[in-house]
């Protein structure tokens, strides 16, 4: 059957409570941005950079893309982040780049030597995670091991359920990355799936764990293979979703899916 490709509601359309409900309250500082009537300008997103930041945000126009590159050299010669206007998928890709630069900036130069190498009309499984990253990653911040062999058999009763506290008091921690998770987090009946690395330690912070990832992605150390991502139901995550909060909910589900014959998932990264 052919997957519905999404399609965001228009701005003046969303439902104000998806803003106060995660994922998307975890970006409440740049509400200004999202939430307003008004779409933000280009330089409305510039403004809003970091000091030092290379990258700025560009309008995609047919001028822009007449130069032949490819987005991703775009970015690695000329710190051009081509953006649609009025968009919202372009709209959340500039939100993770003023949050996540680094880890950004790490994708896009494996892009590049990807594209270096394998040209511009294939792609290796190595860009493939790259890409689906990008799009619907997120970092896992886990300070309880003992959670892993749960997420590994896809217990999501036993991880989301029976250790509901563990995402209470910090033992494990989510922080969305992929923009197109945030994107489909506009429509409040999605059933939000992340694509994710996982941090270990006893003391791992949120920022600590991206840190990771992105010296990880750097030095080709993640992100080498599709498969090494853990498909997580955010769905599943306390508070996230309002049907979570029924037991039922973990079992009936259509994203609380069982582990595949002979799957099997890489370590955390520490």
């Amino acid at each position: 059957m052919k997957k519905t490709r999404y399609v965001a509601p228009s701005r003046n359309t969303v439902d104000a409570q998806v803003f106060a409900r995660m994922p998307l309250a975890a970006w409440c500082e740049h509400a200004g941005l999202i939430e307003a009537r008004e779409w933000p300008t280009i330089d409305a997103l510039n403004a809003a950079r970091s000091d030092g930041m290379r990258e700025r945000f560009v309008a995609q126009t047919c001028e822009l893309l007449a130069d032949g590159l490819h987005y991703e050299q775009r970015i690695a010669e000329r710190g051009e982040v081509a953006t649609r206007e009025r968009n919202w998928h372009d709209l959340f890709n500039a939100l993770v780049w003023l949050r996540h630069a680094a880890l950004k900036r790490a994708l896009n130069a494996r892009q590049v030597a990807g594209i270096a190498c394998m040209g511009l009309k294939q792609r290796s499984r190595a860009q493939c995670a790259l890409t689906h990253f990008d799009e619907a990653g997120v970092v896992v911040a886990l300070r309880d091991l003992s959670l892993l062999p749960l997420w590994d058999a896809h217990d999501w009763h036993g991880l989301f359920w029976r250790e509901r506290d563990a995402w209470m008091d910090g033992r494990i921690h989510v922080e969305v990355f992929g923009h197109a998770l945030l994107e489909h987090a506009l429509t409040p009946t999605q059933l939000l799936v992340g694509k994710a690395l996982v941090v270990a330690g006893p003391r791992v912070s949120p920022p600590e764990a991206i840190a990771s990832c992105a010296q990880a992605v750097a030095d080709g150390d993640a992100l080498r293979d599709p498969l090494d991502l853990r498909p997580l139901p955010l769905a599943g995550v306390p508070g996230w979703h309002p049907g979570n909060a029924r037991e039922a909910f973990l079992r009936e589900t259509a994203c609380f899916r069982p582990v595949r014959a002979g799957r099997s998932y890489p370590r955390p990264l520490t």
